[in-house]
């Protein structure tokens, strides 16, 4: 009888426990549900309140990127405006404090067939910054030219630039070379950019080839092609007088340097297109990056030669020549080579 009661009273508590986990484990399963709708709940404000915060950043963005977009291009024409006035506002000048090279230009009087220079420019040069300054002064007569040669001084093996110069060779035997340089002051060196800006005058210097072709043959170590060109006389007189008479304009109107359009080969190439009827463009790559200018005289049948372009740029580089006949009297003749 007393088991009954024991088994009946550990009954009663196991069904009471069982209701109590049972309660339990449905308050457990309501409060999960509370909390996942909860945290539901809490994400999705969050997320909303991202998106939120996302899509005005965004419109401060846009709005940011309009103002800095009116203010960007107001600055642009501004600047534009300024460097427009400042660079209209640049006048070429014949009074600055030029470097020793550029420092004295030809006096240029004509008369009839004479062409009469003062102050030819005949340095002899000891390294490429030092030399010894000489001028003299020469009288040519038109009736007594005979050749002209086209030389050209690569600065790269590339279509990159170069110097170029016309050299005049006389019935006795004497040779001037005229040189379109730019003009500077004794603090500037050449910057291409610069040259953009109207920051550079151009002028002809008119010289001695022991002076403007051995100093970039002996000196600057740079290759030199002298090229002998297919002219008749009258050409080659025209061609002089035309170069002399822009020479003896610069001395009195400076014009200023530009690396596009108003350079040395550009310079060349304006005289030479008063001769022909079919003009070469001033825009053409290898005139704009006359390493290669050769090529289009070469292609113009403007060299006087049978030899094809690689087999003439051997032939006419003068270097060596330069080079064994620095201190001959006789240098013009010597550095020639015949026309081939």
């Amino acid at each position: 009888m007393r088991n009954k009661r024991i088994k009946k009273k550990y009954h009663l508590i196991a069904i009471y426990i069982k209701r109590v986990l049972k309660k339990l484990w449905k308050s457990i399963v309501y409060l999960l549900r509370l909390l996942k709708k909860f945290f539901k709940t809490v994400l999705l404000f969050i997320v909303k309140v991202f998106l939120y915060i996302l899509h005005a950043i965004l419109i401060l963005l846009r709005v940011f990127w309009y103002i800095f977009q009116r203010i960007f291009l107001l600055s642009f024409i501004l600047t534009l405006t300024i460097w427009l006035a400042w660079w209209l506002s640049q006048t070429p000048s014949l009074y600055r404090d030029w470097t020793t090279t550029e420092a004295i230009l030809p006096e240029i009087t004509f008369s009839g067939s004479n062409i009469e220079v003062k102050n030819v420019r005949n340095f002899t040069h000891t390294s490429t910054e030092e030399h010894i300054v000489n001028y003299y002064d020469e009288i040519y007569n038109l009736d007594e030219i005979e050749s002209v040669y086209y030389i050209i001084e690569p600065f790269s093996d590339y279509d990159w630039p170069a110097h170029t110069m016309l050299s005049f060779g006389f019935s006795w035997d004497k040779y001037v070379t005229i040189s379109a340089e730019l003009r500077k002051e004794k603090w500037e060196s050449f910057n291409p950019f610069l040259g953009l800006m109207n920051q550079y005058e151009i002028v002809y210097i008119v010289g001695d080839e022991k002076d403007l072709v051995k100093l970039r043959a002996n000196y600057r170590k740079d290759i030199v092609r002298m090229y002998p060109m297919n002219a008749t006389k009258e050409q080659i007189q025209s061609l002089f007088s035309s170069v002399m008479y822009r020479a003896d304009k610069l001395t009195k109107e400076p014009e200023f340097y530009n690396t596009l359009w108003n350079t040395c080969t550009t310079s060349i190439l304006r005289h030479v297109n008063t001769l022909r009827s079919d003009k070469i463009s001033p825009f053409d790559e290898k005139v704009l990056l006359p390493s290669n200018s050769d090529k289009i005289a070469y292609n113009l049948w403007l060299i006087d030669t049978s030899l094809s372009l690689e087999e003439a740029r051997s032939y006419y580089e003068i270097n060596e020549l330069s080079e064994n006949f620095a201190k001959s009297e006789d240098y013009s003749q010597k550095i020639r080579r015949e026309v081939k």
